[in-house]
């Protein structure tokens, strides 16, 4: 039969409902220490690096709290000066690479997108397991650092000080080096499996929008991430073998580390918040039963995100003496990113309106994101106008605008997500009412602990002083115990999900009636995620289309396929899942 003849031939699928209690599923069918370290599962994977994640989360959190007690008064409280300038630069160190730019990616991304895509793995499974070794590997030599003489030149390593400081930077940067091939081999992974590994009918199209984020993300991490290698590599040299690269005592240049360090770490920022971006278009759909509005906006605006990142830079550098031309250039462009995040906004906005929206508490942190996202996207638009980034730049402004954009953005979402896919991760419901309470202790902690910094930052307030004049002590005092109140709420969700493991009544397959491919398969999913081939007709966010339209698929040899037989129109090429 010739191709054009079976261009739109008839294939036969089934409906596979999944099961409410599986005897076997990923976590019973490969058990023991070794099977775990040596597994190319990438749901086991990403529970790994879902765990690694959160302890360097309570770490960074917990010397945030002893910078945040240190500044209760305006000399010196319970430490040095030297010892605080380590805490910060360690907190700041920790939670930009050892949480943030593998929070989403590593740990959600490995465990939902296979199942998002009807694959049976990533396309490259030992990397994957490589890529997690290679992120302990960073970790340990970081700890390492620490333990053996500490950092004190905050995270962003600026030369001429990390050439020329004591302690053990270079440890810390070859720790931070090899964390970054961790991050390109998670890139390059998801870029390839996203484009092999779709599922017979799953066209772009129909691709979640989570999927779409995950490929933009990983578009930054292969392009940026080796220039972070490439300045730690010269840092290294310049501190190991005297070369003059960036101290000017040696012949160097310190502003080029600037222009190389932001170049990564500027995209660095849309590596950390666009995967959480994919989180709330899940959630706002799940939960208000609507198409996402603006499937190919919202989709596009985080390509768009993805390639005018890296041309925004330059606006940490407008009081580095750089061409006025080139200050204007950056800050229009600054504007200009706005643009695709605004997309999203008032897209997700109109999914809301006229939903029928339950109110669990994933969406009620997607709702804590709305706010403190927005608050986060304007202050930045505010420090994007030179004039205002002169008086504001290096001030507890530029610290606040960041939390609100990291913390209020990325890490609002990160816990949705936990809370949206907890289900589906360990076949548990937590409580829903502790849920909720959290939620509101850490919205109303993160508020009294970060706006007082806007009011001290637009007062002169310079971050990263160990000394103040009295007339800040209030705001750091109500910055302070809003931390502390932040941090009960982190505590809280702690308790309650690791309860839920161990006396969380068991979850259905689908507890919140979505439509997406990875809620049509068993809570805590087979070893290989199907029995099956699933078979895309529908996209995921289709919700005028019943159930049994999301549960179809193709018998495999061995599988335990069950259920009626369906003729589904399709296009040869579909069927063969090109």
């Amino acid at each position: 039969m010739s191709t054009q003849e079976t261009n739109l031939k008839k294939i036969q699928v089934q409906r596979y409902e999944p099961e409410s209690d599986p005897d076997k599923h990923y976590l019973n069918e490969e058990t023991g220490l070794w099977a775990w370290m040596t597994t190319v599962d990438h749901k086991k994977i990403g529970i790994m690096f879902l765990g690694s994640v959160t302890f360097f989360f309570f770490v960074g959190g917990i010397l945030a709290l002893l910078v945040r007690t240190e500044l209760w008064t305006p000399a010196k409280t319970f430490i040095e000066a030297n010892t605080y300038n380590q805490l910060f630069t360690l907190h700041g160190a920790i939670m930009v690479f050892l949480f943030l730019v593998p929070s989403v990616p590593a740990a959600l991304g490995n465990f939902i997108l296979p199942l998002q895509l009807g694959a049976k793995d990533v396309a490259f499974p030992r990397l994957n397991l490589m890529s997690f070794y290679l992120y302990l590997i960073g970790a340990v030599i970081a700890i390492v650092s620490i333990l053996t003489g500490g950092i004190d030149t905050g995270w962003t390593f600026y030369t001429p000080y990390s050439s020329t400081t004591g302690g053990a930077v270079t440890l810390m940067v070859f720790g931070v080096f090899i964390i970054g091939f961790s991050s390109i081999l998670t890139g390059v992974n998801f870029i390839t499996t996203i484009h092999k590994l779709r599922a017979p009918g799953l066209t772009w199209d129909k691709l979640s929008l989570f999927s779409w984020s995950l490929y933009a993300t990983s578009v930054i991490q292969i392009l940026a991430t080796p220039v972070l290698a490439i300045t730690l590599a010269l840092i290294g040299m310049e501190r190991i073998l005297g070369i003059g690269i960036f101290d000017p005592a040696l012949g160097g240049d310190p502003v080029l580390f600037q222009h190389f360090f932001w170049f990564y770490s500027h995209p660095a920022v849309y590596i950390m918040i666009v995967p959480g971006f994919g989180i709330v278009s899940e959630v706002i759909s799940t939960f208000s039963k609507k198409h996402i509005f603006g499937y190919w906006a919202i989709a596009l605006s985080s390509l768009a995100i993805a390639f005018i990142g890296f041309l925004v830079w330059g606006h940490h550098m407008f009081v580095s003496g750089q061409a006025s031309l080139a200050s204007m250039v950056f800050s229009f462009l600054t504007f200009l990113v706005g643009i695709p995040t605004g997309i999203k906004m008032f897209n997700w906005t109109a999914t809301l309106y006229k939903g029928s929206i339950q109110l669990a508490s994933p969406l009620l942190y997607i709702f804590g994101f709305f706010f403190l996202f927005l608050v986060g996207g304007i202050t930045g638009i505010v420090l994007g106008s030179i004039a205002l980034n002169v008086h504001l730049h290096d001030t507890y402004y530029v610290v606040a605008h960041f939390h609100f954009v990291m913390v209020g953005g990325m890490v609002m979402a990160f816990l949705a997500g936990i809370h949206y896919w907890w289900p589906k991760i360990t076949g548990r419901l937590y409580n829903e009412t502790l849920a909720k309470i959290a939620c509101g202790i850490i919205f109303i902690g993160f508020n009294v602990t970060f706006l007082p910094q806007f009011v001290m930052g637009s007062l002169g307030m310079p971050r990263r002083y160990f000394n103040y004049i009295d007339q800040f002590q209030i705001y750091h005092q109500i910055s302070t115990i809003g931390s502390y109140i932040l941090g009960i709420g982190f505590v809280m969700i702690f308790y309650y999900l690791i309860k839920s493991i161990y006396t969380g009544k068991k979850a259905s397959p689908n507890p919140w009636g979505s439509r997406a491919l990875e809620w049509q398969i068993n809570s805590r999913p087979p070893l290989h995620n199907f029995h099956h081939t699933p078979v895309i007709i529908n996209g995921p966010y289709d919700y005028h289309k019943p159930m049994d339209e999301f549960q179809l698929g193709l018998a495999e040899s061995g599988g335990n396929g069950h259920g009626t037989d369906i003729d589904v129109s399709s296009p040869e090429e579909t069927a063969k899942g090109e």
